[in-house]
């Protein structure tokens, strides 16, 4: 690698992307180590443009031809992507391919099928991702007395998002809010879902741009389970691992909420109204739920208590409180400070008033004197019970990722010589899909767009390579006929017998 010392500054930006660590920062002056594979990460992503490929190449060194990149990879080193290695000048894939068996278990059971298809649907119910060869493996056997095919490629895929979500009420930012890794954008924040934070990773604009080797990194250490250290807005410190519960500002969350104020009043009202006579339930977002006004209140039978609020109300028993760190996701930390007045001429006296949040873990019981002053008074056993019943149905606090990627022409091209047939063979129920074993959500429309649940793919199967892009492993199983039909390259073809079982790491 060549260095215009004029233009360097030593920023350590090519030491700390270098994919292979070949890349180190002596005496202020960037120098490479045998390792280095020739990717030209460090050249694209200088910011002052001081790094420059050298034309010369080692005689010992083995060309991948896996990717773009085209990594010259000396004898005992591994390309970028870590995938391949120069054993004894050949390129050798350092795994092999894992037979479905050795991922069922990751995968997880289908569906029996008795319960595949539903006897009656909701209608009308009421009210709920270059190449002109072929593809490395493509393989011929039999299932259930059918000749099949399975194609399978790893393929780098510019177009890779990870959307992780986090179960929490802590806000984590408006939606747009950035998400940032060793203080580089890598994400946004998304739209919130029920009793959960959804970060959007990734996506060919960000791998695109000047952080893209970062942005594939992290990517893929999210889809690999690993665990990534984030910030919103440069504020909020998170780290995140999907299966794990998500730790925000250096505290680990408890139990993600059974529902919004409003539906956790709905759901457990006939034993909040053996605790007290008002309960309110502090939550963002949407609702704060009061038990008197709810309709669950009013199916019950719950006397008016006269309790005024200071809160916004949105429809009879729903009130919308301001996000924050406080109770139930909402901006209040003194819980008492919710009630504007209580109008005795319109409920009874002394009336007993609990406030907690949906997951029960913070509560406050107070009694109205007659002249509606609060008293804050020790939990009954009442209350104990109807926060236990509300915390025993709160699921704990975890970390989940999707991966989302694009199949484009040149991943297809390796299945078959007619790409859009391949598409139609999917969209058609004729040709399955699957990443790693694992079944996928398949995009409606054109193209080949996929989401796959991380935690069902293997551990460390994702890669990243320099281009940049995330490497995804994909197979298309259909019957021999139907791969025929689409001018498949059937000439590639071996026989699932061939196949050796190969240990798992």
């Amino acid at each position: 690698m060549l260095v215009d010392t004029d233009k360097c500054t030593s920023c350590g930006i090519c030491a700390r992307d270098c994919p292979l660590g070949a890349m180190q920062i002596l005496k202020r002056k960037p120098t490479v180590n045998d390792q280095c594979s020739l990717c030209g990460a460090c050249v694209k992503f200088c910011p002052e443009s001081a790094l420059e490929m050298e034309t010369s190449v080692a005689p010992d060194a083995v060309q991948c031809d896996a990717c773009p990149i085209g990594c010259f990879i000396r004898p005992g080193y591994k390309g970028a992507c870590l995938r391949y290695t120069n054993k004894d000048d050949q390129l050798v894939r350092i795994e092999h391919p894992h037979l479905f068996s050795e991922v069922a278990s990751v995968v997880g059971p289908e569906a029996e099928e008795a319960i595949r298809r539903p006897l009656v649907t909701a209608l009308g119910s009421g009210t709920t991702y270059p190449d002109c060869r072929p593809a490395p493996y493509i393989v011929k056997g039999k299932q259930a007395d059918v000749d099949v095919v399975t194609v399978t490629t790893e393929a780098p895929l510019l177009y890779s998002t990870v959307m992780l979500k986090i179960d929490t009420d802590i806000p984590l930012g408006d939606e747009g809010s950035v998400v940032t890794t060793k203080k580089e954008k890598i994400g946004m924040v998304s739209t919130d879902q029920y009793g959960s934070k959804i970060l959007s990773i990734g996506g060919p604009n960000l791998l695109a741009g000047p952080s893209g080797l970062l942005v594939a990194r992290t990517l893929t250490n999210l889809a690999n389970k690993k665990p990534v250290k984030m910030k919103v807005n440069n504020i909020l410190r998170l780290e995140l691992q999907v299966g794990m519960p998500p730790t925000i500002n250096g505290e680990t969350a408890g139990r993600r909420i059974v529902g919004c104020g409003s539906a956790t009043v709905g759901m457990f009202a006939p034993i909040l109204k053996k605790a007290a006579d008002e309960v309110i339930i502090l939550s963002h977002p949407p609702h704060t739920g009061v038990l008197s006004e709810h309709a669950a209140g009013r199916f019950l039978n719950v006397s008016k208590t006269g309790v005024r609020f200071n809160l916004k109300q949105g429809t009879p028993g729903r009130y919308i409180a301001t996000p924050g760190s406080g109770w139930g996701g909402t901006s209040i930390t003194d819980p008492a400070s919710v009630i504007k007045t209580v109008e005795l001429d319109e409920g009874k006296p002394s009336i007993r008033i609990l406030i907690t949040e949906p997951t029960g873990t913070h509560a406050a019981l107070y009694e109205a004197d007659q002249k509606g002053k609060l008293r804050e008074l020790s939990l009954t056993p009442e209350v104990k019970n109807a926060l236990q019943a509300i915390s025993e149905s709160c699921e704990m606090s975890m970390v989940s990722g999707v991966y989302i990627g694009g199949a484009g022409g040149s991943a297809r091209a390796g299945v078959t010589q007619a790409p859009l047939a391949l598409t139609r063979a999917v969209h058609g129920q004729k040709a399955n899909l699957t990443v790693g074993g694992s079944p996928v959500f398949l995009f409606p429309g054109g193209g080949i767009n996929f989401m796959v649940d991380v935690e069902k793919v293997k551990q460390d199967f994702f890669y990243w390579t320099p281009t940049p892009a995330v490497i995804c492993p994909i197979e298309y199983t259909m019957t021999h006929s139907d791969y025929e039909k689409m001018g498949g390259h059937v000439q590639a073809m071996r026989p699932f017998e061939a196949l050796e079982p190969q240990p798992s790491r």
